[in-house]
C-alpha cells in the first residue's frame, strides 16, 4: 500500500477515489473506465505541480520516505553474482553497512552501503542504517580487499548519520569514520558513490569521498539533520524547515556549490513511485562514470580525488 506524504494529500484523496471506483462491481451511470483516466490525469497533473517546487524541508521528507529503495534493493537490481562480506576482522559485524563482491554491468566490483531495512523487524536488524565503529571498519577492509583486487568500488548512502550511543563512542567512532574517509581517498581504483536517500553528517560521509559523487534528485546530504541543527541554533526542533533552508541539503543546492558531481532524476512523485526506473537511473549514471574512471591509472584517480576534494576547501575559503 503506497504511504502518501502530508503535501501529497490532494494526490492522496484522488487516488483513494480512483481505488474506490475500481472495487465497484455495479456502478450506476458511471463509466468507470473514463472517470479512473479523468481522475488519473487529474493526479498526475497535482503531483507534477506539487514536485515541480518541493521546498528543502519536503524534500527532507521525499528522502525519508520509508519506500524509496534502499541499498539493498540497488544491489539486487544491479548487482549480479553478489556476494556479501560480513564482519571487521577487530569487533564483529555491523549490518548497518553492508557489502561485497559482485557483477555489476559484467564488471567485478566491490559494493558498500548503509542499509536502513524496509519494515520494523529488518530496520531493527540494521539498526535503521546508523552504523557504529565495526560497520566503518568492515567498509575500510573492504576498501583494502577491492584495491587489493583490483575492483571498483560502489557505495550507496542513505543514513540519518553514525550511531550516537555511548557503545560506539567506547570503540571509537570518530576515529573509525576519519579511517573510513582516508581509506576513499587512498582506494586505488575508481570509487562512485550515490547519495540514494538521506546523506546524514559523518556517517555519509564515511563512504562518500568518491570520484564522482551522485545525488539522487530528491535526496539530501548535510553535516547535520534540520531537527539536531534547530535544536541548537533556536532550541526548538520544531524549527526544521527552516534549518532545511538555511543548511543548503538539497541535491540541486550542492551540485551549485560544485559539492557533488550529478543529479540523477527521480519519476514525477520520487522514487518510490517508481524504483525500478529509479534504479536502472543510477545504474546508467554510475556505468557512464566508471566508463570514464577505469581506464586511469591508480595513482592518477588518486591525485584527481584528492585534488576534487581540495579545491573544495580552498573554493570555501574564497
Amino acid at each position: 500500500m503506497r504511504q502518501f506524504l502530508d503535501f501529497e494529500k490532494p494526490v492522496a484523496e484522488l487516488e483513494n477515489k480512483i481505488d474506490e471506483l475500481r472495487q465497484m462491481t455495479d456502478p450506476e451511470g458511471v463509466n468507470i473506465e473514463e472517470e479512473t483516466a479523468r481522475l488519473s490525469d487529474k493526479a498526475e497533473k497535482h503531483l507534477r505541480t506539487i514536485y515541480a517546487k518541493l521546498t528543502p524541508w519536503q524534500k527532507v521528507q521525499v528522502a525519508r520516505h520509508a519506500q524509496r529503495p534502499h541499498t539493498q534493493d540497488y544491489i539486487d537490481a544491479l548487482v549480479s553474482d553478489f556476494t556479501p562480506l560480513a564482519g571487521d576482522r577487530l569487533f564483529g559485524d555491523d549490518k548497518a553497512i553492508i557489502g561485497g563482491m559482485g557483477r555489476f554491468d559484467g564488471m567485478p566490483v566491490m559494493v558498500i552501503g548503509t542499509e536502513r531495512g524496509s519494515d520494523l523487524e529488518t530496520r531493527l536488524r540494521h539498526n535503521f542504517g546508523m552504523a557504529r565503529p565495526e560497520g566503518y571498519r568492515k567498509a575500510q577492509r573492504l576498501m583494502a580487499l577491492a584495491g587489493r583486487f583490483g575492483l571498483p568500488i560502489l557505495t550507496f548512502i542513505d543514513t540519518a548519520g553514525a550511531w550516537p550511543g555511548i557503545d560506539a563512542e567506547q570503540r571509537g567512532q570518530a576515529e573509525a569514520i576519519a579511517r573510513s574517509i582516508a581509506a576513499c581517498f587512498d582506494a586505488p581504483v575508481p570509487l562512485v558513490a550515490t547519495v540514494i536517500g538521506e546523506g546524514g553528517s559523518g556517517g555519509a560521509v564515511a563512504l562518500g569521498a568518491g570520484d564522482r559523487v551522485f545525488m539522487l534528485e530528491h535526496a539530501i546530504y548535510s553535516v547535520i539533520s534540520p531537527e539536531a541543527c534547530a535544536s541548537i541554533l533556536w532550541r526548538d526542533p520544531k524549527q526544521a524547515s527552516t534549518a532545511a533552508e538555511t543548511l543548503r541539503l538539497t541535491a540541486q543546492d550542492l551540485q551549485r556549490l560544485g559539492l557533488i558531481d550529478q543529479i540523477i532524476p527521480e519519476p514525477v512523485g520520487g522514487a518510490q513511485r517508481d524504483p525500478q526506473v529509479t534504479m536502472a537511473a543510477v545504474g546508467q549514471a554510475v556505468a557512464g562514470a566508471l566508463k570514464e574512471l577505469v581506464p586511469l591509472a591508480p595513482q592518477r584517480l588518486k591525485e584527481l580525488r584528492r585534488e576534487k576534494f581540495l579545491a573544495m576547501g580552498r573554493e570555501a575559503l574564497h
